[in-house]
């Protein structure tokens, strides 16, 4: 075996013992008291809250008639909200609920478990959503949370999408400054924009998840997660308009895990750095996904002109079907109608391994590392890949301003370098 640089083996030992450590963190999670039954992280579900006090939406008033039922709702969890015991708020079977923007304020004395049996339906009417500043379900500062129960959540998103705007629209459901917070056995779908968000929240789990729109439906995101610490996302299906699953600043400690992702834009980090703003992401693992037929897979995208950076990510054990762009990195992103500025200042990009990635490519390009210039991409790292064109026919790499290693078999790879930095190989240029 040949010599490899004593570096490139520290980046490649330091992110495969961060997965572990990351991982088996996760796995001993516990964020509520014995009053409120929440999912253990293998899906399972303990006690069902056998000690809570239970209060449906019915006893103060929905009607579920296609009227707003907001004023019962909100009755109801100010009940909840206010009680000394724990408490399980019951959106009840067989019926859908009409509801206007309405947002669930804590914090709250004691745990809830929100039940959400039946469907919540989103008005329809625009002018319902004038001061509803681009929300429709929000739970805000509630802390110890837990919404399940196998229910549906609909947007109503199809007059948005004629109207397409990216200002004007409203996220379907926001968990914005919550603790502890257990979200599983949902569906969602046909939001406004974004389906389901994470602002600014901590120790967070999503499980057991569906969120579905037509492909064709504009930045409908998936799940989108923004300011946000340890969180886990698992065992969940995403297909929408946009990215299946959005990882954007402030974020740190996340894990996504068994994701099926299709159609949309796969999995993404960012964008960061939009308007020269300084923007950090950190301590990401991808660990399962089955991404198919998307615009993208594997992506992390950031602006020109800004800063902080991007590290510690782990994209593994991925299976490709008809990816557009399958593993790219993008630090010319640019999302807008006039030409961006080319510009000096970058977000940096660090310390990315990708591992057991196999599959198809739409493109012949399967792998695009488009790096900054002044800030070249570090310490990527490539083990394991796999991916073939259309028919079996080869795929090829373009890796531009990039510092990259290579463990195992590798195809595409990045021999072709057209300009930047030089690809090393853990194993040199002849494995024999």
């Amino acid at each position: 075996m040949a010599n490899f640089s004593v570096s490139s083996f520290m980046i490649f030992f330091c992110l495969l013992m961060f997965s572990a450590t990351f991982y088996f963190s996760f796995r001993k999670v516990s964020i509520f008291n014995d009053n409120i039954g929440a999912p253990d992280v293998n899906g399972g579900e303990q006690d069902d809250c056998p000690h809570c006090k239970v209060i449906s939406v019915d006893e103060f008033g929905a009607k579920a008639d296609g009227t707003a039922d907001n004023v019962a709702f909100e009755k109801a969890w100010q009940e909840a909200c206010s009680s000394d015991e724990g408490v399980a708020l019951v959106v009840p079977e067989q019926k859908s609920y009409r509801l206007k923007p309405i947002t669930f304020t804590g914090p709250c004395k004691s745990n809830i478990s929100v039940k959400i049996y039946g469907t919540i339906e989103a008005s329809d009417d625009p002018s319902d959503y004038n001061h509803s500043l681009k929300h429709w379900l929000v739970f805000d500062k509630v802390d110890d949370l837990l919404v399940e129960g196998g229910g549906t959540i609909k947007g109503n998103g199809k007059i948005w999408w004629d109207n397409s705007c990216k200002r004007n629209k409203d996220k379907a459901l926001t968990f914005n400054e919550n603790k502890n917070l257990v979200v599983n056995d949902l569906k969602i779908q046909d939001s406004q924009k974004k389906h389901l968000c994470f602002d600014s929240c901590v120790n967070v789990q999503a499980f057991n998840l569906v969120v579905t729109a037509p492909e064709n439906s504009p930045n409908t995101d998936g799940i989108h997660i923004t300011g946000t610490k340890n969180i886990l996302v698992a065992d969940s299906t995403v297909g929408t308009g946009d990215d299946c699953v959005s990882i954007v600043s402030g974020s740190e400690n996340v894990q996504i895990r068994n994701i099926v992702c299709g159609p949309g834009h796969g999995i993404s980090i960012g964008s960061l750095g939009k308007r020269n703003s300084t923007e950090y992401v950190s301590k990401v693992i991808v660990d399962g996904a089955t991404i198919s037929e998307t615009t993208n897979g594997l992506r992390i995208k950031t602006w020109q002109g800004g800063s902080g950076y991007a590290e510690g990510i782990v994209f593994q054990n991925v299976q490709m079907n008809n990816v557009k762009n399958p593993i790219i990195i993008d630090q010319n992103y640019c999302d807008q109608d006039s030409p961006c500025e080319e510009q000096d200042s970058a977000v940096q990009v660090k310390n990315v391994a990708y591992r057991n990635i196999y599959g198809t490519s739409k493109k012949k390009v399967a792998i695009l590392f488009d790096c900054s210039k002044s800030h070249p991409c570090e310490g990527i790292t490539m083990e394991n890949l796999m991916l073939d064109g259309e028919g079996n026919a080869a795929a090829t790499a373009t890796c531009n301003n990039v510092q990259a290693t290579t463990l195992g078999d590798v195809s595409p790879g990045c021999q072709q370098i057209a300009t930047g930095l030089v690809l090393g190989n853990l194993y040199g240029d002849n494995k024999n």
